[in-house]
């Protein structure tokens, strides 16, 4: 626990957005998130090539035109509804924090969030990555550069972070409170899941015996040693809580898992999305409704890539409707369930108290 003299600070950290949904905006966020050496992991030359000469003069253009179908009068959908999830988890934890919204790339940048909160005379931080998964590209990226932002200062200040919460039952309880209508409304005969999907390449390093991943259909049944930090299990085991909490029964007819959003053509972890929605019409499923658990917060990927293209898409392959289950942004039982993790983490929680923290310790970064 901090000493009760400490002024303590939370730190929500989400992955980020351009700030505006032009070409010239667009092109400096994809130059920044692709640039991260944990997002594209291949040698630095490579990824300059692959950046300069074929993502960045093409995608920009395209890019801008989806976020302009999703754009909102306030802004980017990820950053409106973040700051509102920002906002109401600082009146509920006035007095015991001082809370601050980062992006880990575009703006409210890590450094300036940080800056901001140690001038409020925040030196005790509490971290949460908005993401319910591990992940390279998204968590570890998010907390290596708000370690690297707080080991620059001269007083390195005390750091702990939120661990995943993929499992977290308050997360499993507003998912489900978020969906329960919208799945019934729609009458759907189907409910999948749909992750942001990664490299399986990211996935076999996680994999602390070397030799799970991929080894068998079921790897991703259980969570085990050697799996506990593959994103990919992670996702299966969101998936199997929010099944059981709808009453979908165990995975086949009524439910199922995939992943979107890949890029380049390297092998992604599978299934694909765009891949699944065909076999589901031609199944005969007509009503689907789409979960995407990836996403605390609506974006790009749920709003547009989900809710406009994969609705053609599905509509297209002889489905009847497409519906898409609205993420969490700042959902009541979402915002009690941030409030409950940052308490939870700054009480250091036992296994017994909190199963789904076990394992993570208190953290402060090495300069």
């Amino acid at each position: 626990m901090a000493n009760p003299t400490t002024k303590r600070g939370l730190l929500l950290v989400n992955l980020g957005t351009p700030d505006a949904p032009e070409t010239a905006p667009v092109r400096r966020y994809l130059r920044e998130f692709l640039s991260d050496p944990r997002v594209v992991d291949i040698h630095p030359v490579g990824r300059w090539l692959l950046l300069n000469l074929i993502i960045l003069p093409v995608r920009p253009a395209k890019s801008a035109e989806a976020y302009r179908k999703v754009w909102m009068p306030e802004g980017s959908p990820l950053l409106v509804y973040s700051r509102d999830l920002t906002a109401q988890v600082a009146e509920r934890l006035k007095g015991e924090y001082e809370v601050a919204l980062a992006m880990r790339y575009g703006n409210p940048s890590i450094p300036d969030a940080v800056a901001a909160l140690r001038a409020r005379g925040v030196s005790d931080f509490t971290v949460l990555p908005l993401y319910p998964h591990e992940a390279a590209s998204s968590s570890a990226s998010s907390l290596a550069r708000t370690y690297e932002v707080m080991s620059e200062s001269w007083d390195v200040p005390n750091v702990r972070a939120v661990p995943a919460f993929y499992e977290h039952p308050g997360f499993l309880d507003a998912f489900t409170a978020v969906a329960r209508p919208v799945i019934s409304d729609l009458r759907a005969d189907h409910v999948l899941f749909s992750f942001h999907g990664v490299p399986e390449r990211h996935v076999k390093k996680s994999d602390a015996t070397g030799k799970h991943c991929f080894s068998s259909p079921g790897c991703c049944d259980a969570i085990s040693d050697a799996n506990r930090h593959c994103y990919r299990a992670q996702c299966y085991a969101t998936a199997r809580g929010l099944a059981e909490r709808l009453g979908l029964g165990a995975q086949g007819d009524r439910w199922s898992v995939s992943f979107q959003s890949r890029l380049g053509r390297t092998p992604w972890v599978k299934p694909y999305t765009d891949l699944v929605l065909p076999e589901l019409a031609k199944r005969g499923v007509k009503r689907l409704a789409v979960m995407c658990p990836a996403f605390v917060a609506d974006c790009l990927e749920t709003l547009e890539e989900i809710g406009i293209r994969a609705r053609e898409q599905f509509v297209g392959e002889g489905g009847e409707d497409l519906r898409l289950v609205p993420s969490l942004n700042a959902h009541p039982l979402w915002v009690d369930t941030v409030v409950r993790m940052v308490r939870e983490s700054d009480g250091a929680p036992t296994a017994a108290a909190a199963p789904w923290a076990a394992g993570a310790p208190e953290r402060t970064p090495a300069r």
